[in-house]
């Protein structure tokens, strides 16, 4: 049976603040469990006015105060930014809250420019290389399995708890693949950002699993953006302000979403137009019976039954609609 989850940036809309859009992703979490949707995660991003994630531990906390039953996490955090350290005491303490319901997925990105990264690693060059070893690092902090003459041996993460986060490592090629698979971890292929390596890196991911404390088989899902509506006419309408708003991220203009007269009024070069072909690849946008199809050929191309949806619009009503009708359809 296909899995649901969610994927939530905390967008910012043009003509509203950060914190509604906070408020909306709380919202969209308590609203997507009454759907039946398993996992809500929450992004981290940096010195953007669209994406109001900035800290997700925080977000993440008050989503699980506002909800019952759904997995809840990160998507991830940005664990080269922080020490594995205070990112595995964190999330225990989300734990020892809400045990049994917290994921704790990690990005490799830097989480922005280079400005940007120095001044979340304040002022210290710390190498994205790192990166395998700190999930390393951060693993013993989670498993108590730190050795006798290791550097850490006597650091304790705290609080103790009898279980543990779900571990993911997120990815968008094969070296995310490798980092996830040589660690024992997770591994969610964030095909919304780059479908073309998705059979590479979910294929080096099922061949170089090792297991892990945590984890003794391959565990894996995708993230895709998705966007339906009752008729294909609506879902392409709705479509317009990710379509935009994509293009805009990308040349660096504007992070926040606009509205759906703003695109209709915006004349779009030639270029734009090829580039906004491009990212439909990225994305399933149509009505129920569409969205499922193609789900499902993606889950059988891929053997994937996860998939955590995103869907970045600017009307709040019709995206929680749009989290509506897929799952209606899919559980059909």
């Amino acid at each position: 049976m296909m899995k649901l989850g969610v994927l939530d940036q905390s967008p910012v809309s043009k003509g509203q603040t950060a914190g509604e859009a906070l408020q909306q992703s709380i919202e969209l979490a308590q609203y997507t469990e009454e759907l039946g949707y398993s996992r809500y995660w929450v992004a981290e991003h940096h010195n953007t006015n669209g994406l109001a994630s900035t800290s997700p531990e925080i977000l993440i906390g008050q989503i699980l105060a506002s909800t019952n039953r759904i997995r809840v996490g990160s998507g991830g955090v940005l664990l080269p930014q922080y020490s594995p350290l205070k990112v595995a005491e964190t999330f225990r303490m989300l734990e020892s809250f809400y045990p049994g319901r917290v994921d704790l997925g990690l990005g490799r990105s830097p989480g922005g420019g280079s400005k940007t990264r120095l001044a979340l690693t304040d002022n210290i060059e710390k190498p994205l290389s790192s990166f395998s070893r700190q999930v390393k690092e951060l693993q013993k902090f989670l498993y108590e399995t730190i050795s006798k003459g290791e550097v850490h041996f006597g650091v304790h993460a705290r609080p103790d708890t009898p279980n543990q986060p779900e571990l993911w490592v997120l990815g968008l090629t094969d070296r995310g693949a490798r980092h996830a698979a040589v660690n024992g971890t997770g591994f969610t292929f964030g095909y919304f950002i780059n479908p073309s390596h998705a059979d590479e890196a979910i294929k080096v991911y099922r061949e170089k699993f090792k297991p892990s404390v945590g984890l003794k088989s391959p565990k894996l899902n995708t993230c895709i953006f998705v966007i339906c509506a009752e008729t294909d006419q609506e879902a392409e309408e709705m479509a317009l302000s990710q379509d935009m708003w994509l293009l805009q991220v990308e040349q660096g203009i504007e992070t926040r979403v606009p509205s759906i007269d703003e695109v209709k009024h915006h004349s779009f070069s030639d270029r734009e137009k090829e580039k906004i072909k491009q990212n439909r690849n990225r994305c399933i946008i149509g009505t129920p019976k569409k969205v499922h199809k193609e789900l499902r050929r993606l889950a059988d191309t891929y053997g994937i039954d996860e998939f955590l949806v995103i869907t970045n619009v600017y009307d709040f009503e019709k995206k929680k609609k749009s989290y509506r009708l897929i799952s209606q359809e899919v559980n059909r």
